[in-house]
Order: structure tokens, then C-alpha cells, then sequence
């Protein structure tokens, strides 16, 4: 007997409030939505001002910064229009609906964050062997006022735990250490008049997004691929679902994110029980139990006994012929 629980208020949008917080959550989602599209707007104005800022003042970190800018740019677009697919409703042809385009757009945007961190790295080494003057006063004022844009976008979008979100707001924050450091630079410029600064800044700023990015793609990638997520302890949650009276045991069970905040579990119970009104009452117990990891959508089969068959193709991925473990634990 198979069972699958509907997801419980709050857990049908990335990110949404479990337990009768539904509405919480949707207020939240419609912030962020104006927090990114007013990110985008302001971004774009101070990509131009840079670019502009760099050209004129002739300094490579305004110029880095630009291209950051502007690559914040697209990461936001990219985070809102996972927001709004998110919101769609399950179809024949896509059953878990689109949570998952959060995660793919967190996941570009780290592949974004490593490939300008690259550039950055590639446009300094040159600055150093061929290095340019630079007009202090006017990199100075531009990186303070690009600083001023990215710390007011970074704090509409703190405070999220959504992956794409989070991703957005990597985008920005690193983007406002790249000011911060573009900042240092023209006035050690302005004292000294060693140009040097400029470059040796932008290395420093692209090694700080490199490990972000890093850790980004770890954990998208990691969803993407279906890995357990990496806050659960599998030993547990099979202690707790043994719990309920009736239970002999649990295999071939596994739990992967559909999102950042959505966990799914599909498992065989084992059981001795033959009244089909108690089972259901397990099912729905264990359920209960389940929600206490975060795991809101839930498979169970039921079955009298565990999978001995090595042929058998009920229980394939858990006992194969390749010697893949069988996440189980009898009684």
C-alpha cells in the first residue's frame, strides 16, 4: 500500500512558511519579487555610471566592478523570473510543477560569479605588467556611490533562506565588497600615487567571489542532483518513522530537495499489520513524524516483507546487482 501525503499549508512555493504560515510566506515572496525588480533597475543605472567612471578615470576596478554590476543584473532577472516559475501549479507534463528553476538559477549564477571572478583575475595580472595612471578623485566618487546602490539592494534581499534568493544576494553583496575594495584603492592611490593598488584589489575581490561561488554551486548542485540534503541525518529519520507502533522496519528509503525549502522522502515500511484502517493510521503517523525533518511530500509503500529478491526491480536502486547500500534498519 502506497500513500502520498498533499503538501501542508506553505509548502507549494520555494520558500513559503510550513504550518499555517502560508500567508507570511506569500507576502515575503511578493517583497522579494519588488526587492529584485528594483535591484535590476538600479543596477543597470550604476553598470552605466561605472562603465563611464572606468573609462574616464582610467581604473581597472571600476571597470571589474561594472561587469560585476552588470552580471548582477542578469542574476536578478534570473532570480525573479524563478520566483514567478515557481508559483506555477503542477501539469501532466510537469508533475512537481517548477520549484526546481529556483535552484537551476542559483546554480548559473554561481557558474556567472566563477567565470567573472576569472576575468577579473586575467584583466589585473595584465594591469600589473602593464600598468595605466589612474584618476583617484574620480574613482572615489563612483565607487561610493556604487556602494550605496549595492548595500541598499543587498538589505531588500537579506534575510532569505530561499537558495535563489540567496544567490541574488551573493550577486550584490559581493558586488558591494567590490566597491568597498575599489574604494581603498583610489584613496591609497590618492595618497600615495601607486597605481599598483588598483589591481592588487581586484585579485583580492575576485578570490572573495570565487569561494562564494564555490559554496553556492556545492549546494545547488547538490540539489540538483538529488543528494540527501546535507542538514538530515538518514539514521535518524528512520529511528523516528520505527517509532510508530506497528513499524518493523524501513528500506530502500531516500529523501532528496525539490527546493531549497522543500523536502521529498520515498520509503518501504515494513509491517506485520493486515487491517487496512491501522495502516492508513500509520501512514498518516509517520507522516506527521516526517514533518518534524522538513519533509512535506512523502511515498510510502507498505509490505509485509522486506525486498530479498536480487532480481526484483521493486527495490533496484536500494539492493542492485552493482552493490548499492540498502538504507534500512530491522527491529
Amino acid at each position: 500500500m502506497a500513500g502520498t501525503a498533499p503538501d501542508p499549508a506553505g509548502a507549494t512555493n520555494d520558500g513559503q512558511a510550513v504550518g499555517g504560515r502560508g500567508d507570511e510566506g506569500e507576502r515575503s515572496s511578493l517583497e522579494y519579487a519588488a526587492s529584485l525588480k528594483m535591484g535590476i533597475v538600479i543596477t543597470l543605472a550604476f553598470f552605466a555610471l561605472e562603465v563611464a567612471g572606468g573609462y574616464y578615470s582610467g581604473s581597472l576596478s571600476l571597470f571589474a566592478d561594472a561587469g560585476h554590476m552588470f552580471i548582477d543584473a542578469s542574476a536578478l532577472l534570473l532570480s525573479l523570473a524563478a520566483i514567478h516559475a515557481t508559483r506555477s501549479l503542477p501539469t501532466r507534463e510537469r508533475t512537481y510543477g517548477l520549484h526546481r528553476a529556483g535552484i537551476f538559477a542559483a546554480f548559473v549564477n554561481g557558474l556567472i560569479l566563477v567565470i567573472v571572478s576569472v576575468w577579473i583575475l586575467y584583466a589585473a595580472f595584465t594591469r600589473l605588467s602593464h600598468p595605466r595612471p589612474v584618476e583617484s578623485t574620480v574613482m572615489l566618487a563612483v565607487a561610493i556611490a556604487g556602494l550605496a546602490a549595492n548595500l541598499y539592494i543587498a538589505y531588500r534581499l537579506s534575510g532569505s533562506h530561499d537558495l535563489n534568493i540567496r544567490g541574488a544576494f551573493l550577486h550584490v553583496a559581493g558586488d558591494a565588497l567590490t566597491s568597498l575594495a575599489v574604494i581603498g584603492a583610489a584613496v591609497w592611490i590618492a595618497i600615495t600615487g601607486q597605481t599598483v593598488a588598483d589591481p592588487l584589489i581586484s585579485i583580492v575581490i575576485a578570490a572573495v567571489i570565487l569561494i562564494s561561488a564555490a559554496r553556492l554551486l556545492r549546494e545547488a548542485g547538490g540539489i540538483l542532483l538529488q543528494f540527501t540534503p546535507r542538514d538530515l541525518d538518514i539514521d535518524a529519520v528512520i529511528r523516528e518513522m520505527e517509532t510508530v507502533p506497528g513499524v518493523d522496519g524501513v528500506h530502500d528509503l531516500h529523501i532528496w530537495s525539490l527546493s531549497s525549502s522543500i523536502y521529498v522522502l520515498d520509503a518501504h515500511v515494513c509491517t506485520c499489520e493486515r487491517d487496512v484502517t491501522r495502516i492508513e493510521e500509520m501512514k498518516w503517523a509517520v507522516k506527521s513524524r516526517l514533518e518534524r525533518f522538513r519533509i512535506l511530500h512523502s511515498t510510502l509503500e507498505f509490505e509485509c516483507k522486506e525486498c530479498r529478491d536480487p532480481d526484483s526491480s521493486a527495490c533496484t536502486l536500494a539492493a542492485g546487482r552493482e552493490g548499492n547500500p540498502d538504507h534500512s534498519r530491522r527491529n
